[in-house]
């Protein structure tokens, strides 16, 4: 009976020495378990905390581009005299931005009219010059018109060369003089 006994405590002790060791298994197993998720939270947190300051960083550029591109169209809507070539109707292709900002601002704007008073310079006899002045105005009439404006918007006067902005016969002042100027019409 005694080795019977001895036997019996030997498995008891290793009974509760294996127990001891599986909850310490456990426990380690747990400890990792809670780890691991910490660490994901953790990944998850500052994934999303990145994700935030992309999306303020791409409103923040939106803004700034659309801060620029209204100064931009601030900037077209203060250019009011557009210039001609000698004897030409048609506006400078540098213009086309400026006028399709001010035909947009047109169209977003149905109650807003404006008058186009075109201009010659003083080469040229009086009725040729009110007729160029008229074809210049229209130019610029039709094209607002294709890009948004209404005809009901605009009206175009013609003051040939009665109304210079420079006077003088050099090529500088003829070059001022030959013009459409878009105004407020009231």
């Amino acid at each position: 009976m005694g080795t019977y006994n001895k036997i019996l405590k030997i498995g008891f002790m290793a009974f509760v020495v294996l127990g001891l060791a599986a909850c310490g298994s456990t426990a380690e197993t747990d400890t990792a378990e809670e780890d691991a998720a910490a660490a994901a939270a953790a990944q998850a947190a500052e994934e999303e905390r990145a994700a935030r300051a992309a999306q303020a960083a791409e409103q923040e550029r939106l803004q700034r581009e659309r801060e620029a591109q209204e100064r931009i169209e601030q900037a077209a809507l203060n250019t009011t005299v557009f210039y001609f070539d000698f004897d030409v109707a048609e506006f400078q292709p540098s213009d086309r931005e400026t006028l399709i900002i001010h035909a947009r601002n047109l169209a977003e704007n149905p109650n807003r009219r404006v008058r186009l008073e075109g201009h010659a310079d003083e080469r040229g006899t009086r009725e040729y010059n009110l007729a160029l002045g008229e074809r210049r105005a229209n130019s610029i009439r039709d094209f607002l018109i294709v890009n948004g404006a209404s005809r009901a918007q605009i009206e175009t006067v013609s003051y040939g060369e009665e109304r210079p902005a420079v006077r003088g016969q050099t090529e500088e002042a003829y070059r001022q003089n030959r013009r459409v100027e878009i105004h407020p019409a009231g």
